[in-house]
């Protein structure tokens, strides 16, 4: 128990932290006229969507530790493998957006305040969203058809892998599967669009000093998040399909919560020390409080 209770205690303090920098910059953006912009709206939407995965995440799991027995209703485990899945899609869809802002900036700035104006941004932004909750809804209405022949998952949280990994028969997942894959080739062709802005990017920034100090002032905390978020996520996904049944749980236990952890917490840490903006905002706000 007393065990149980330091992680618990250890837990707490790590979503307290993690709500308490991104709203930080979620704050200092939206008080801020001079940061009303698409580079800055991006990153605010990525700090929400960070709160909004944490969410599905952190309660249960801090329930879960004082409680002496761990179960979850059928319906608690769709609702929390949808945020999950939602909150995954939706941060690929915002990097993928966010690198195609630093695209714009670097190699066509005299129409960068077209392309990337707030009406188009906003429609853009909202249409995504709405196409990543539409998707995660069709496979959680997929998985509650299934017939579960086991009701144990060996993981912290719930997700959809895991859920129609339970089917009793595997004809019954023919549609998850093709879904699946539909949802895995949308996502890779985000990731075909990240790796060919940044292609033009640094090809624009070789031959030129001033663009090489935007892209170390802008590009480089982008690149950072965006390992950090599909490191952590390959590697559950990996783990998942094809990890080996004999890891230690702990080990498990910590390659299943990385990307729901890392990311929000490194995310707003990164921009905010590297992001010249928001860190002078952030002094400035704290600066306030202490007058």
């Amino acid at each position: 128990m007393d065990l149980r209770v330091a992680l618990f205690s250890v837990t707490l303090l790590c979503y307290c932290f993690i709500v308490l920098v991104n709203v930080a910059v979620i704050v200092t953006i939206i008080l801020d006229k001079n940061m009303h912009e698409p580079m800055y709206f991006l990153l605010c939407t990525l700090c929400m969507n960070g709160l909004y995965g944490t969410t599905g995440f952190y309660p249960k799991f801090l329930w879960d530790l004082l409680s002496p027995v761990h179960v979850i209703s059928y319906s608690g485990c769709l609702v929390q493998a949808f945020v999950i899945h939602s909150f995954v899609c939706s941060d690929m869809s915002i990097l993928e957006f966010m690198a195609y802002d630093r695209y714009v900036a670097i190699c066509r700035p005299l129409v960068y305040h077209s392309v990337m104006s707030k009406k188009r941004l906003l429609l853009l932004v909202s249409f995504s969203l709405f196409t990543t909750f539409c998707l995660s809804a069709t496979h959680m209405i997929l998985a509650s058809r299934l017939k579960l022949c086991s009701s144990y998952i060996n993981r912290l949280y719930c997700v959809n892998l895991i859920i129609v990994k339970l089917a009793c028969f595997s004809a019954d997942t023919i549609v998850n599967n093709i879904v699946a894959y539909i949802t895995l080739i949308i996502y890779l062709f985000h990731g075909f669009l990240i790796g060919w802005s940044y292609f033009y990017v640094i090809k624009i920034c070789v031959n030129s000093l001033e663009n090489r100090i935007k892209f170390m002032q802008t590009c480089v905390p982008h690149l950072t998040s965006l390992l950090i978020f599909l490191g952590t996520i390959l590697l559950d996904v990996m783990h998942i399909r094809y990890g080996s049944t004999t890891l230690p749980q702990a080990l498990t236990n910590c390659i299943a919560i990385e990307y729901l952890v890392i990311p929000s917490i490194m995310n707003p840490l990164i921009y905010g020390f590297k992001l010249t903006n928001i860190r002078k905002g952030i002094l400035a706000a704290k600066t306030k409080i202490n007058m």
